[in-house]
């Protein structure tokens, strides 16, 4: 009778963990209003190729889960793959990774029953002034106690089993799946990051290559000037006043190569962090100068809800919500009784030899219950803490959503704005140039004095600079444009495959 009490209400308990309520709110996905469009995405420049510049590759048939290809650039995609297997900030996020993967692994085995091996010998001796005797002289305990030492040899198993009747533990795994979601895509956000910084610092690099030429070609043309006008004013054709002014010209032009050289040093020390490798040997492979690298004028934006899916960063916004909605849920479970199954078996003698008789059997089960009937507030105080959690999550998600759609219109905006710039400023230098040749021309010509041509020469120096650097930053805000689309993050997938489950080969 009492064995089929025991497992009827064992039946019960199985039946209504496997079948039970799950307390708490089931998570929904925000729906999140997004515009149709991006309203840069109406400029020229982001839609269609311009006359002036024509499309080197159709917006179609950009890929931008390897954006970086669109520079042709070689050494530029082998400084992405040699950073992608090394960088420490992409490693961290793949630890992280591993710790929630763990984490859901640990929660769920709080579903299943626990069962401990036991072993242990016990020598021992009473005291004689801790038993009531019968009268006195008695050698012997009314009780029937035995004086004197004892030995007690035990072994056996005990198991244990809490079943989520009202869905703690399945919320806490909810929750802690929800948290791994989040570090994959925080993985992710980390390889977009990555991926700009690399490329930004190489294209800064080459930027300041370049721009550093240009201010070494201006010095040696302006010595060449201070030269001849230093000879012209030997043979009393030119002034004091003309050299003076010229040589003001080179020193201030020769001002700028300190200020360029370390640029061009931080930059590569910069690319040594990301890559994870020796400044010196970064210093030997990119010291060379090498021409910038520049991309498409066409770049395909999408839609704005294409935008809120593929960005890793609003992507794991929302699984840190559906994370915060399921710890409710847990929270919500303390109010709730507990229910546990425990059970023992084993062997108990005070003899060796008798040890593994059939009499040395012991065994014990029994289903137990437990309420926290008062707790001062403390569970009611967690619930709305958890509560108040979930609506921070909401809210960030929001925000990353909202900065997401901004990003892009910056990008846009700066994207399209800086090559209706770039197409000014070679029309600048095209006819600076021009002016220079004619300035010199009439001035050999006695027909313009000294100063027409020292202004010309300063003028073609400004738009050769300011050309560079807008070349340069073309390139750059194209990356924060390839960035707030979200490029790249698919390779996340291969790094996971190639990463070590135990990178640091500790036990």
């Amino acid at each position: 009778m009492g064995r089929t009490i025991v497992k009827t209400l064992s039946a019960i308990l199985i039946s209504a963990t496997m079948g039970g309520c799950m307390v708490g709110p089931d998570y929904h996905p925000p729906e999140m209003h997004v515009p149709s469009r991006f309203s840069a995405a109406t400029q020229p420049a982001a839609t269609e190729p311009s006359a002036t510049q024509p499309a080197t590759q159709p917006a179609a048939q950009i890929d931008l889960r390897r954006w970086w290809d669109t520079f042709d650039d070689p050494k530029l995609n082998e400084l992405i793959g040699r950073g992608l297997n090394s960088n420490l900030d992409v490693q961290l996020a793949q630890a992280r990774v591993l710790e929630a993967r763990a984490q859901v692994q640990f929660n769920v085995a709080n579903l299943l029953p626990m069962v401990n091996g036991t072993a242990s010998y016990t020598r021992s001796q009473a005291s004689k002034n801790a038993v009531a005797f019968s009268g006195p002289g008695t050698a012997q305990a009314t009780s029937g106690f035995a004086f004197g030492r004892t030995n007690l040899y035990q072994a056996g198993f005990d198991a244990g089993w809490e079943l989520d009747v009202f869905g703690g533990t399945r919320r806490a795994i909810e929750a802690a799946q929800g948290t791994l979601e989040a570090q994959v895509e925080a993985r992710r956000n980390a390889l977009v990051t990555l991926l700009s910084e690399i490329a930004r610092d190489y294209i800064n690099l080459r930027g300041f290559q370049h721009e550093l030429a240009i201010v070494q070609n201006n010095v040696v043309s302006q010595r060449d000037t201070l030269n001849l006008t230093r000879s012209k004013f030997e043979a009393g054709i030119a002034t004091d006043l003309d050299v003076a002014q010229i040589e003001a010209l080179v020193a201030s032009t020769e001002s700028q190569i300190p200020t360029l050289q370390t640029q061009i040093a931080q930059s590569i020390h910069q690319l040594a962090v990301l890559l994870d490798e020796p400044i010196e040997k970064m210093e030997q492979e990119l010291s060379p100068p090498a021409p910038l690298p520049a991309g498409p004028p066409v770049v395909p934006a999408g839609l704005p809800s294409e935008l809120i899916r593929r960005r890793p960063d609003v992507r794991e916004a929302e699984r840190q919500l559906a994370a915060a909605s399921a710890n409710i849920g847990v929270a919500v479970s303390d109010l709730f009784p507990k229910f546990n199954l425990t059970g023992s078996l084993g062997l108990e003698s005070l003899s060796l030899k008798k040890f593994a008789d059939g009499g040395s059997g012991t065994w014990s089960f029994g289903p137990s219950v437990s309420w926290k009937i008062f707790s001062a507030g403390q569970v009611q105080a967690n619930i709305h803490v958890q509560d108040a959690r979930a609506q921070e999550a909401y809210i960030q998600y929001r925000q990353a959503v909202i900065q997401s759609l901004a990003d892009v219109e910056d990008a846009l905006v700066a994207y399209d704005k800086e090559q209706t710039r770039l197409q000014a400023l070679r029309r600048s230098v095209a006819a600076n140039r021009r002016a220079v040749s004619l300035a010199r021309q009439l001035n050999t010509a006695g027909v313009v004095d000294f100063l027409n041509v020292l202004t010309s020469e300063q003028s073609l120096y400004v738009a050769e600079d300011q050309l560079a650097v807008s070349e340069q930053t073309v390139s750059t805000d194209l990356i924060a444009l390839y960035k707030a689309l979200g490029g790249g993050w698919e390779l996340t997938d291969q790094i996971a495959e190639a990463a070590p489950e135990n990178p640091t080969g500790s036990n």
